[in-house]
Formats: structure tokens, sequence, C-alpha cells
């Protein structure tokens, strides 16, 4: 079912637990059962509603913040999400609830020292599409930095660089103006960006993420966050 993209690995537990799953139309009640890649595999109207139900936010995440847990003093993300922080032009019907907190998680890492667009996510196949190993969603960044470049520094960087012992897939990354540059990702090692600019003499002093596949940052002000809308998608 993950595998599908229909829901989480925890959530698939949960819902054949509670018999919300049929396969080619029979209930399913034993976990960690098999369907054949032919097979249909489809949720009950309860688990459907459950999916609906679950909350995506988009929040602009200043420096200073970590993407998850608190750690070394510093702040979660999350933390900033209450209704005051929402985005005064977000077009969602929502409102703000605190059950809306319960269970959001970032769907994606990004830097304490990164700014820029951070998901965060009730639901699990939003973060299977982003974060899984076989996710194809690419990821855009606006990266300042300073030093001089090798001179076949942007070839590497678009291709040829390894981290941790591991080539890395290949990247889209041009010069935006003399000092900063554009980097499109589908990959998210940590702190990669900063380890490959390192690579070619380049250190960053600013790195803003402002794209994640078909979702921009746009306008959203710093510390700031809207509800992913109906009908918008990553893919």
């Amino acid at each position: 079912m993950a595998e599908r993209g229909l829901c989480s690995r925890r959530e698939a537990d949960a819902y054949i637990e509670r018999g919300w799953v049929r396969v080619d139309g029979v209930v399913i009640s034993e976990l960690g059962s098999k369907a054949f890649p032919d097979q249909k595999i489809t949720l009950e109207r309860q688990a459907q509603r459950r999916q609906t139900s679950r909350i995506t936010i988009l929040l602009n995440k200043p420096v200073g913040y970590v993407s998850g847990q608190a750690e070394s003093g510093y702040r979660p993300a999350v933390s900033l999400i209450d209704a005051r922080s929402r985005y005064k032009v977000d077009k969602s019907p929502l409102r703000f609830e605190p059950n809306h907190l319960r269970g959001l998680a970032p769907a994606g890492r990004l830097d304490i020292d990164s700014q820029g667009l951070l998901v965060l996510t009730q639901d699990g196949r939003i973060a299977r599409q982003l974060i899984s190993d076989d996710s194809d969603i690419d990821k855009e960044y606006l990266v300042r930095v300073q030093g001089r470049i090798a001179g076949n520094g942007l070839a590497l960087l678009n291709h040829g660089l390894m981290l941790d012992g591991k080539p890395l897939q290949q990247a889209e990354v041009a010069w935006q103006n003399e000092d900063q540059l554009r980097f499109v990702l589908r990959e998210g090692k940590k702190r990669q960006i900063r380890r490959m600019c390192e690579q070619v003499g380049l250190k960053v002093i600013g790195l803003k993420r402002v794209r994640i596949g078909r979702i921009v940052l746009g306008d959203l002000p710093p510390g700031q966050w809207r509800y992913l809308k109906e009908g918008e998608r990553f893919a």
C-alpha cells in the first residue's frame, strides 16, 4: 500500500486492523498480507475520510529553527504554527485548530542555518512522496556563496561529486548572478549543498529553498505559514 502511494506503512497497519482495506474486493484483516502487482487495493470510505482530513502546512522557515525535534536549545519549526502566524492571504477555507498540530511532522529537512519552504504534514502519503528513497520530486534552492570557484567547479556541481563515498545524482546548477547559484536537486543528503560547494572552493553564506515540486514559496513571509489547498499537488 505504501509502495502504491495509498498511505504510509503505519497507516496501512491501522487501516488493516480496522478492516478498511480490500484486495480485489476481499477485506484484509491480517497484518503483513501481500498483494500481487495485478491486484486492486481499495480503501473503505472511513479510511478515505480520515486521509482527506489530514492537514499539510507550508511554512517559510527562518534561520535559527530546526526542522524536527528541538535540539541544543533551538526551537522546532512547528512551534511557529499558530493562528497569529498564519499568512493573512491564505485562501484555504480551513480554520486553525490546535488538533492540526497533532502528529504534524516535517516531510524533509531544512538545516538550522537555512530558510525557506518547509512542508509539515499529518498525511503519510505526502511524507512518502517527498522523502522516500524513490522520490523523484525536485527541490529548488537559491544559494548565496563567497570564494573562488574551481575551474571546472560548475560542471562538477551539476554532476561528478561524491558525498559519504557515494556519487551524487545529477543536479541542475547555474549562476543567477555573480554571488548566487540556483540548485535543483532530487535528493537530500545532510547539508548536501554546503558540502558540494566546499568541494569546489565555495562557502555558502545563505541558502533558501523556494520550491518543492510544483509548490513554490512565493511571497509567503518568513515565519508565516499557510495550508496546502485542496487541488494543490507536489507532482
